[in-house]
């Protein structure tokens, strides 16, 4: 029966382990993503000095450009146990080495402080054409009233910006729970697979496959975003058709 499945995959403890581990990485990359872009974006759009301002673009949006298996390769050799470049600088300073690979609490800040470096100049995109469309006269008008800069921001910008951030957090969360490379590259070890790294684990190309295990789980990685879909596809639309408009 196709309840089975389901039943197998829950009682071994892969779905709920996988399914926590992207739930907790979804909810912590979605967060601190949110904070940087939005940071960036607001700073980004009160830069006034032209040059300063392509600087700053520039510097921002570089590390998405930059592939994740150079950012990979980057992080085996900044934290390798025996030869990275932390442990070799600890040895210097007569510190003991430490095995960076074997503390999940610890790669779980790593895995966050790379994703949010790299996609922060991406994610920053649709926030700067939601602030640019709003018209300048709020602000004056604030001004006036004595507002200060956090009053603007909570009762004026953050408004008006509520469909850009609900559309980047529903595109950040379809993108990151599906991602399979990152996983690949940063995980080695199965306790800690996300969902889309766990469906290999019912796949052997060397023998039998366990197919009915892995239609299940690959439905259970499917249903979050088709949810999503459903009931915050109006948050889309009106993200997307909103974030560029002036006034």
């Amino acid at each position: 029966p196709l309840t089975k499945n389901f039943e197998f995959l829950f009682s071994s403890g892969s779905a709920t382990r996988a399914t926590w581990n992207t739930i907790l990485l979804n909810l912590l990359f979605i967060v601190f993503g949110l904070v940087f872009e939005l940071g960036f974006a607001l700073m980004f759009n009160e830069l006034r000095m032209k040059k300063f301002k392509s600087a700053v673009q520039f510097g921002i949006f570089l590390p998405y450009f930059i592939s994740w298996i150079v950012v990979g390769l980057f992080s085996y050799n900044l934290f390798n146990y025996e030869h990275g470049s932390l442990n070799t600088l600890l040895k210097l300073f007569g510190m003991e080495a430490i095995n960076w690979y074997e503390n999940p609490k610890m790669w779980v800040v790593i895995l966050v402080v790379f994703r949010v470096w790299k996609m922060t100049g991406y994610g920053m995109i649709m926030y700067i054409a939601a602030l640019g469309g709003i018209d300048t006269t709020y602000y004056e008008a604030a001004k006036i009233d004595g507002c200060s800069y956090v009053s603007i921001f909570t009762k004026i910008i953050l408004p008006l910006i509520k469909p850009a951030l609900v559309t980047s957090s529903i595109f950040s969360f379809m993108w990151r729970w599906d991602d399979f490379l990152s996983a690949l590259l940063y995980v080695n070890k199965s306790i800690r697979y996300p969902v889309s790294l766990a469906l290999k684990l019912f796949c052997d190309p060397g023998s039998s496959s366990d197919y009915g295990a892995m239609f299940a789980m690959a439905s259970l990685s499917i249903l979050p975003s088709v949810l999503i879909f459903i009931f915050f596809q109006r948050y889309l639309v009106e993200g997307i058709s909103t974030s560029g408009l002036k006034g």
